[in-house]
């Protein structure tokens, strides 16, 4: 019997399993690192005033929004022989994202950097989705915490990688500084570099692995099957259109307002996607009361009214955490050159040498989160459990950000990092190792692509509306935004302590 049982299970990965899955993910986030480093930088090097910045980062994670969930219900759904089931899109995602990061610094004009921001941001949902659910696909339910605090230690180190480059790249002789309306050197180069890196990175893992087909799968016992999902579509046939008409009316009413209170005009883009939710909402109830729910639109409306309570829970916390993360990325570096270095100016030494601090900045908490995902965090875990220790890392976080007041020295700016890079460890690592053992099988994809949906829908709420805010209370003030940030992350703090810890096998 016992051998029975050992034969139904999946194997138990070796270190060397562990690496090969993540390893993609490295490369994925030196992109999403000089991303998030250098393209407000980039963007005020080409024209762009700090007023311009949210509405001009609000096309990525719109992008992302439409992306994941679609990407996770294909890849459920995939099977493309030796490639399998997630390493398509790995590989696919790569290849645009590699061409998109190649081509940016080239960017001349400012709309076509913004068009290749949004290329970019779409590229790297593209791998990025699918790398979350891989790690449910390839490991035992005992080795899930173990796979994601990896693939933490990986993207902290590929942010490293990719934030610090611009700055190695001063330090080795290569010109930071930029012209009128162009694009310093030193992000030239770091962003050539990043392309052949993440493209490399993801080939590794896609040429390494092999993933469990859809037969073996159900020989451990998995559910892989797919259904045509009649709980969920009898549940939707049974919704009233009202839901729908709300999600509208209020997107409408936001659609308004950005009129009567002379609001900035990307939070056009805010109720908009409200109305569209709306709207497709009421296209999904119909297909599935006219006996049609066995489709794409059906069954991502009908799974995220359906999700699992505790992924429910989390996604409140998901969202005010990546809410405080969205607005230091787009705010760090104009707040360092103004209070830090005092070059407001984006055509100064000054304000390069900010943005290139930034990016050590950055690095720091990347390279914290990577040793404390594999040290800090399970050692809390083991004691006072993943939800308490979640609550720890985003009181970092809220503690590092609201520091930003109380420093004066750029230098000691790095104790903040520490901070905030324990909250992106727990941010990256904790809500994923809880909810992962929960999720069916069959519809991991698509799950954790609406999971992530909590991830992208603050970024565009900050993109929209923050602009807005800074202008009419604090403008040109962008310190401001950091004591924002904090109230945030500890919003997110709070909401940890809804979630209710479970027992794990």
């Amino acid at each position: 019997m016992e051998a029975s049982v050992q034969r139904t299970g999946k194997p138990r990965q070796n270190w060397a399993g562990l690496w090969n899955i993540s390893f993609g993910f490295f490369g994925i986030q030196i992109g999403f690192a000089l991303q998030n480093a250098n393209m407000s930088r980039i963007f005020q090097s080409l024209g762009a005033s700090i007023d311009d910045l949210p509405w001009l980062w609000a096309a990525a994670p719109l992008t992302g929004l439409l992306v994941q969930p679609v990407i996770g219900f294909m890849s459920d759904k995939t099977w493309l022989g030796k490639l399998g089931r997630r390493r398509p899109y790995f590989l696919a995602g790569a290849i645009m994202a590699a061409l998109s990061l190649f081509i940016m610094p080239l960017s001349e004009v400012l709309l076509l950097a913004a068009i290749l921001l949004w290329t970019l941001d779409a590229s790297l949902n593209i791998s990025m989705e699918p790398f979350r659910a891989f790690v449910g696909d390839m490991l035992r339910k005992d080795q899930h915490t173990a796979g994601y605090a990896v693939q933490t230690a990986f993207i902290g180190a590929g942010a490293v990688v990719g934030s610090i480059f611009p700055w190695l790249l001063g330090q080795w002789g290569v010109s930071n500084v930029a012209g009128e309306g162009a694009i310093p050197d030193t992000v030239k180069w770091s962003f050539w570099f990043g392309g052949a890196a993440l493209f490399l990175a993801v080939l590794w893992t896609v040429l390494s692995t092999k993933e469990y087909s859809p037969d073996e799968l159900a020989g451990f016992g998995e559910d892989v099957a797919h259904p045509d999902g009649e709980t969920t579509m009898r549940a939707l046939a049974a919704r009233s259109y009202l839901s729908s008409l709300a999600w509208a009316g209020v997107g409408a009413a936001v659609v308004l307002a950005v009129a009567e209170f002379e609001l900035e005009k990307e939070v056009y883009l805010l109720g908009g996607l409200l109305i569209a939710y709306g709207a497709a909402s009421a296209v999904a109830i119909s297909l599935a009361k006219g006996g049609r729910g066995t489709n794409m639109l059906s069954s991502i409306v009908g799974d995220f009214s359906g999700m699992p309570d505790i992924m429910k829970r989390l996604a409140v916390a998901q969202f005010f955490s990546w809410s405080a993360l969205f607005i230091m990325w787009i705010n760090t570096t104009p707040v360092v050159a103004q209070n830090f270095y005092a070059s407001p100016d984006p055509a100064s030494a000054g304000y390069q040498e900010a943005g290139n601090w930034v990016g050590v900045l950055f690095a720091t908490y990347n390279g914290v989160a990577a040793i404390a995902a594999l040290t800090l965090l399970p050692f809390l875990a083991r004691r006072i459990g993943k939800v308490q220790t979640h609550v720890v890392g985003l009181l970092c976080g809220a503690a590092g950000y609201a520091s930003f007041f109380l420093l004066r020295d750029p230098q000691h700016l790095l104790l903040s990092e520490v901070l905030i890079g324990i909250a992106w460890a727990s941010i990256l690592a904790m809500p994923y190792a809880i909810v992962a053992s929960n999720l069916p099988q069959r519809k991991l994809g698509i799950y954790m692509g609406l999971f992530n949906v909590f991830i992208v829908v603050p970024q565009l709420l900050v993109a929209t509306v923050m602009g807005s805010i800074m202008k009419a209370f604090f403008p040109g003030e962008p310190i401001w935004t950091m004591l924002a940030a904090a109230i945030v992350m500890g919003l997110a703090a709070l909401a940890m302590l809804r979630v209710r810890e479970e027992a794990q096998s």
